[in-house]
């Protein structure tokens, strides 16, 4: 078994007096999609958050555990956010453009990491639209507003937008659940390229979408992960009945 890149261990969470995340422990291997599903409010975009830090940003959140990222405990007071931000990218449920051209949504993560060569930054934009499956769309119009394209490509606009920085993860809180079902299966077929390079981390309220993606599977209920395993054991031969009757629409 090769070592996870990222490590949850016990993991509790706290909003102010409410206990968010209990005693969460999960190994997640490096290039491959992870699912965390589960109804709402069970804890799993929360969960996702803890792996940046994007909780850091809440008021009253305590946090107990730890989560290693390459070995390191990211909560250490040593960590550096702003670097562990680059590594660990985040895409957010609704695409947020920055109101700005293509082209400077792009390069603006690599700006602000000290990149000002244009010839550098012209290949970084190329790179990052291509992996994101954008390229031919918006080659032409690289220098408009990228509030005119629409939902789906701001959606692999923002893709590409965390690409740019060149993290080794990227989270992907319910990317699609904005989208029509066409723009969908672009940005999933999009993830299913891009785990060769990177690990991702998506929640997702489709369950047929954490089905078709995933290899791994990660129940969460009430704050708490109920089982996790290979994506196709979940679905057909889930280990734990509280699975079974989520995934057959019992509750959630």
């Amino acid at each position: 078994m090769s070592t996870p890149q990222i490590a949850a261990k016990n993991l509790d969470l706290f909003y102010g007096e409410f206990q968010a995340l209990h005693d969460i422990n999960l190994n997640i291997s490096e290039k491959q999609i992870t699912a965390l599903i589960g109804p709402s409010g069970c804890g799993k975009s929360t969960f996702l958050r803890t792996l940046n830090r994007m909780n850091d940003l809440v008021k009253g959140v305590s946090i107990k555990g730890e989560i290693q990222i390459g070995g390191e405990n990211i909560y250490d007071k040593s960590v550096n956010v702003v670097e562990l931000r680059k590594k660990v990218g985040m895409v957010f449920q609704k695409p947020n453009p920055f109101p700005m051209s293509i082209y400077d949504n792009i390069a603006y993560g690599p700006r602000a990491h000290g990149i000002k060569k244009k010839a550098q930054l012209n290949e970084i934009v190329e790179r990052s639209l291509k992996q994101a499956a954008l390229w031919n769309e918006v080659k032409d119009r690289l220098h408009s507003s990228a509030l005119g394209l629409s939902g789906g490509q701001q959606q692999r606009l923002c893709i590409a937008r965390v690409l740019a920085v060149e993290p080794e993860i990227v989270l992907m809180d319910e990317p699609t659940s904005a989208l029509d079902p066409l723009a969908t299966l672009k940005v999933e077929e999009l993830v299913n390229e891009l785990k060769q390079q990177y690990t991702i981390v998506i929640v997702t309220h489709n369950m047929q979408q954490a089905a078709r993606i995933s290899d791994i599977t990660s129940f969460f209920l009430n704050g708490k992960i109920v089982e996790t395993d290979i994506t196709s054991k979940v679905f057909t031969n889930p280990s734990n009945k509280q699975t079974e009757d989520y995934i057959t629409g019992k509750f959630g």
